[in-house]
Parts: structure tokens; sequence; C-alpha cells
């Protein structure tokens, strides 16, 4: 997610989570956004019997794998979350003992809950389980992934450019960088602002990506980006009241 593009996201996200040492899955378990990938992984110790400095986790979109959740330090809502997803856990369980809280639901048992997340989601054709409109989504992901890449290939670096997002000024730029951000699906331009309206100095997670100014630089989603021939705004003390 580029930190660019403004979404309205809830503050907690509610996700299951299942490990490689059984079949059994934990489900509805909500957990703050924020929380960085070593605190979520405290947290997933009394439920799985894993080791936080153990385990490895990996994010999955029914039985598609979605990414891996590997940057200890980085927030769980900056990898693309959404509710109903589920978090596997891969570990030896060191911890597991006789009385350490396990899953509460077989996979049999909470299919039969009337009152759960996945029988509303089913009942109500909603999420995966409208496949029409999971077909949909993923035929536009490809389609916007296949326009993002050809819009990042076409593009010099040092073109000018103009970014227009939500909630955000129309700001003018420089793009210093083009291509894929550690840990972020998709493909990004770091653009050097005229001015600082920007949220970074180039880097993201502590990585370098390109040279600017604190506050002049951004990273941007390429639809959000247009190319062309945009001269840096002049300004004068005539300008000002």
């Amino acid at each position: 997610m580029s930190p660019m593009i403004s979404v309205e996201v809830p503050d907690t996200v509610t996700i299951n989570i299942s490990n490689s040492q059984n079949d059994t899955i934990s489900f509805e378990r909500k957990y703050s956004r924020s929380l960085k990938i070593y605190e979520f992984k405290a947290k997933l110790e009394p439920i799985t019997g894993g080791s936080a400095g153990t385990m490895r986790l990996e994010l999955y979109s029914g039985e598609r794998l979605v990414c891996r959740l590997d940057g200890d330090s980085q927030p769980l809502g900056s990898y693309p979350i959404e509710d109903g997803m589920r978090v596997h856990v891969i570990d030896q369980f060191p911890c597991l003992q006789e009385n350490v809280p396990k899953f509460e639901l077989s996979l049999e048992e909470y299919d039969k809950k009337e009152d759960s997340l996945r029988s509303f989601l089913k009942k109500n054709k909603l999420g995966k389980y409208n496949a029409e409109e999971m077909a949909k989504q993923e035929e536009e992901r490809k389609r916007q992934e296949e326009e993002d890449r050809q819009k990042v290939d076409g593009t010099a670096i040092g073109a000018r450019c103009r970014v227009t997002a939500k909630n955000n000024p129309v700001r003018l730029g420089t793009v210093l960088y083009k291509g894929p951000l550690d840990g972020k699906p998709g493909l990004f331009f770091g653009v050097k602002f005229d001015e600082p309206l920007g949220v970074n100095d180039g880097t993201m997670n502590g990585k370098r990506y390109f040279d600017c100014g604190p506050k002049y630089g951004s990273f941007v989603a390429p639809k959000a980006v247009e190319v062309g021939d945009f001269p840096p705004e002049e300004f004068s003390l005539d300008d000002e009241l």
C-alpha cells in the first residue's frame, strides 16, 4: 500500500489463525493493524504454542498465499491484510504444553455455527463466497497490474510528473525511482516533489530508494501519477499578500 493513497481502513482486522502443527484453526481473532510483527508473534505464542523468536508467518486468502509477514519491525497493517484472511504459523512449537490454550473449534465445528462470520458471508454471498464478484476483482487486479507495469516500464527516471491522490493537493515533482518496495505488493513511483508536501526523504522502512530532503519524497501508486510536461511553478514575492 502506498503511503500516498489515502484509503480509509479500520484500526483493527479480524483474521483466522492456523498452524503447521495440526489442522485446527482459531477463528475470528481481532488484532490492531498498528501491531509490529514481532508484537503480533508474541500474541500468537499462547494461541499456537509456537515461539515468537522462531515462528514464520504466511498470509492466505482462502488457499492462495498472499505474502509472507517477514518484516519484524513492520506494522501488521503495512501488509495487504483484510478481514477474513488467514495467518498461518510455521514453527517447531517448542512451547506447546498441556496447559497452553490451543484452538477453540475444529473446522467442522466452526462450519456448524450459525452466527459466525463465515456463516454470514456464505448466506449473503459476500467476499470470497461470491464467485462472480471474486472473478471480477481478480480480472480488475490483473488489468491494473498490467497497466501499472506498462506505465512504469515506459517512464524514464527524471521525468516530470503530476500526482493526484485522494485527500492530498495536486503536486508536481520528478520521478526518481520506479519499481517494487520491500514488503509491499505492486509497483510504485518514488517522487521528489517541488515543495515539502511528501511524507519521507526517499526511504521506506530504513531502506533508501532515492535522495531528497525531508518531506519532499513519497512513494506513489502508478495510477496516481501523470507523466508529462509539468515545469516547476515559479513564485515571487508579488504572489504573497
